[in-house]
């Protein structure tokens, strides 16, 4: 995607910014229409509906869930299509809709908007996609396509001002400078640790399989301080094992999770047994420092002057 400057226009047609917005930009022929789902009575009356169009529908089908679900697909009429989706979809929160506003788009163009957006969440891996049919590319011509990886190329520019990041890669928020896990005990006290706790089968597979660990909520005054990261395997290991070197943080979803990414292999350590530390203490993230880390006993070596997260 270009890094070039722009500018796009949001129109708030019933004057609630958490409501129903239009998007436009100049020089571009399409239209953007995102709304919460209990405002899609009023979103379908708009007359560009009737056109053919490519959809987005996005929410969480638990409460618990990490990652949303999302929808995506088109029709000519694509609001009728919408319409179907509000009795037999119950996850989804919010939609966004893109149109041509000259009615320029056909049902090939939409058809191939569908299968790029389906293709590209699949790539990036940030949601989890309800489409339980993957199109095949259809065939336009050498210019048809042209102007549809145009058009294309703009809500791409557009869905993430919306909240909807999926169909790009994740960015690091933070890059981490540690490289590799020291052989010595000194001079580490200024390096931040975070400790998540990790069930048996999450530690296996993600901490030690993929050198990573997502889903976590990190606190923005820690984001730049975080240069390792150490699991707490639960019972009943119900210790510290492993560390490793912390290579980037990025964005994790839509609500506020991060996703560690490791530069380096994860180290065994210890283990660090909880021993005699209140019960509860490592149920969430924690942070301690390198040179606490590697001299710890037992977990309350870790937090000499308090248990706060």
């Amino acid at each position: 995607m270009s890094a070039d400057p722009f500018t796009i226009r949001i129109f708030v047609p019933d004057g609630d910014p958490d409501g129903v917005r239009i998007i436009d930009r100049m020089n571009w022929t399409g239209r953007g229409i995102v709304f919460p789902r209990e405002k899609w009575g009023d979103t379908r009356k708009r007359p560009d509906l009737a056109n053919a169009g490519v959809y987005i529908l996005a929410g969480y089908k638990e409460d618990s869930d990490d990652l949303p679900t999302v929808y995506i697909g088109q029709a000519d009429g694509v609001g009728n299509r919408i319409e179907s989706h509000i009795q037999k979809k119950e996850f989804w929160s919010w939609g966004a809709i893109f149109v041509s506003s000259g009615g320029d788009l056909n049902r090939a163009h939409v058809t191939w908007l569908e299968y790029s957006l389906i293709s590209r969440a699949q790539q990036f891996g940030l949601c989890r996609l309800d489409n339980s049919n993957v199109p095949q590319e259809p065939a336009l011509s050498e210019a048809e396509k042209a102007d549809t990886q145009a058009f294309l190329k703009e809500m791409l520019q557009i869905l993430p001002l919306v909240g909807l990041r999926m169909f790009e890669s994740s960015r690091a928020v933070v890059t981490a400078k540690s490289s590799e896990i020291p052989g010595g005990f000194s001079n580490h006290d200024e390096d931040t640790v975070l400790i998540v706790p990790a069930q048996q089968e999450g530690f296996d597979k993600v901490f030690l399989g993929e050198d990573c660990w997502y889903a976590i909520r990190i606190s923005g005054g820690m984001l730049g301080k975080i240069k390792y990261i150490a699991a707490y395997q639960t019972a009943p290991i119900s210790a510290v094992t492993h560390y490793a070197p912390v290579g980037r943080i990025e964005a994790y979803g839509e609500s506020g999770k991060y996703r560690v990414v490791f530069s380096g292999k994860a180290k065994a350590i210890g283990p660090i047994p909880m021993a005699d530390a209140p019960q509860g203490t490592m149920q969430g993230t924690r942070y301690t420092s390198l040179g606490k880390l590697l001299v710890a006993k037992k977990v309350p070596d870790l937090f000499p002057f308090g248990l706060g997260k």
